[in-house]
């Protein structure tokens, strides 16, 4: 039988594992790569094109959680959209990676694994890679994502694109979901670095035990399990750009560590003295205060004058009150999109909340609102009280009240959905008992059923 041409990479700490798969998959696939640490993934995705990722969820003694292979997962999708992820656990742990699935996994394989379904799973993996691939070649011509018209959105993007043609460092200021990974991949991509890798690093989820050897690399033998010379992320991103995600995060003493990198313009591995020059374009990001942390003495001001060159401050969804209706209709298409609902809408009454509702996790909040809403929408009708944006304790018990019916028909929605639960009615829709009781009694709904 003909080898099907596709690249697959296997990710487990066990080598009997690494080995049993290798040797199934290379009789009906072209290459199979293995990795028994899970930091070579990052690497691996650099220099290959990955089809299938067959990903083990566990790598350390005594966490079996599952959260590293979520972590990983998240990492894959970032580095690789095309690349297809199959989570490997055991049966155990199901329910970790049926969550991995709800954030982009394809699939997920049991240990023990049945020979024939693992081919069939991966196999089908391998399709859906080649349809994400043609979909992010059709969609490289296509706008990647809203822009907006306010002012201050679009004053953001001139200082963007024209600090997109030089080499000058960017700290990229806004609060949480407010698009700051995707204003560095808007500077990477139309910078003369856009076909080096564009390398992601949330430094806020880095333990300090793990900074140094995640960012600089490490030799063999550097500590314990140093099995083999791994580059570091810095080293990933040559001649590309390397995105400091949440830098304000840095502790104090790593700071310094830092400093020399940008400073030197280069990186010496853990067990090394080696120096190895570095090519490559710094975009850091935060969401704190970073000049009251300097002030403060928590952040360096050395550290800040190298990260800043040019400074970019994203303005909060809440600031932009024009973009907040076209942003959600654009949101509402591509996950529609996603879930193969093309013909579903807003109901005519959600744009006035959708500019009323504060936003306190801008961007991010409403995707995942819109997200949420479109998967519990009937007649393919978005409404208020799907998207869950009213704040019923701001809203009078007034019969004049214009929002009395939109209340009335949510509360009576939410109690026949919790089999008339006091407590889980009132906690989805923010009340308190009390509160509840009082607009049940109002709106004599105490008969429903």
């Amino acid at each position: 039988m003909r080898k099907k041409q596709a690249n697959i990479l296997v990710v487990d700490d066990q080598e009997e594992i690494l080995f049993s798969v290798k040797m199934i998959l290379k009789k009906q696939f072209e290459s199979i790569f293995t990795t028994n640490d899970p930091k070579k993934i990052i690497s691996l995705l650099s220099e290959n094109p990955i089809d299938v990722v067959l990903l083990d969820m566990n790598y350390r003694i005594g966490f079996e959680d599952g959260r590293e292979g979520i972590h990983w997962l998240k990492e894959i999708k970032l580095l690789s959209p095309q690349t297809v992820v199959i989570l490997m656990t055991g049966f155990g742990k199901i329910e970790t990676a049926v969550e991995g699935i709800k954030i982009g996994a394809f699939d997920y394989v049991l240990k023990p694994w049945n020979n024939e379904k693992l081919l069939t799973t991966i196999d089908n993996a391998v399709n859906e890679s080649r349809k994400k691939s043609k979909k992010l070649i059709v969609k490289t011509e296509e706008k990647k994502y809203f822009t907006g018209t306010s002012d201050k959105i679009k004053r953001a993007y001139t200082i963007a694109d024209k600090v997109a043609k030089t080499d000058a460092n960017v700290l990229i200021l806004g609060e949480n979901g407010t698009g700051k990974f995707v204003f560095a991949q808007h500077i990477h991509q139309n910078s003369q670095r856009k076909d080096s890798p564009f390398i992601h690093v949330d430094l806020g989820s880095l333990s300090d035990n793990l900074f140094e050897s995640e960012l600089f690399g490490y030799a063999k033998g550097a500590f314990t399990d140093a099995q083999t010379d791994t580059p570091g992320r810095f080293e990933t991103a040559a001649n590309g750009t390397i995105f400091l995600d949440e830098i304000g995060n840095i502790p104090l003493h790593l700071q310094s560590k830092l400093l020399h990198v940008l400073q030197t313009k280069s990186v010496t591995r853990l067990g090394e003295s080696k120096t190895r020059p570095l090519n490559v374009r710094i975009i850091a990001a935060t969401n704190s205060d970073i000049k009251a942390e300097v002030i403060n003495k928590t952040f360096r001001e050395d550290l800040l004058y190298r990260i800043n060159t040019m400074e970019i401050t994203l303005p909060a969804l809440r600031e932009r009150k024009d973009d907040i209706v076209p942003m959600a209709e654009y949101l509402l298409n591509e996950i529609a999109e996603k879930y193969n609902q093309a013909d579903i809408v807003f109901d005519s009454n959600v744009a006035k909340h959708l500019e009323k509702y504060p936003w306190r996790g801008n961007v991010r909040e409403m995707e995942n609102k819109i997200e949420r809403a479109l998967i519990l929408s009937e007649n393919n009708i978005i409404t208020v009280t799907d998207l869950d944006i009213l704040d019923f304790e701001d809203v009078l018990i007034d019969d004049e009240n214009p929002l009395s019916e939109i209340e009335k028909n949510a509360i009576e929605k939410s109690l026949l959905k919790n089999n008339r639960n006091i407590s889980k009615t009132a906690e989805e829709l923010g009340l308190s008992r009390a509160s509840l009781y009082r607009r049940i009694e109002k709106y004599g709904l105490k008969n429903i059923e």
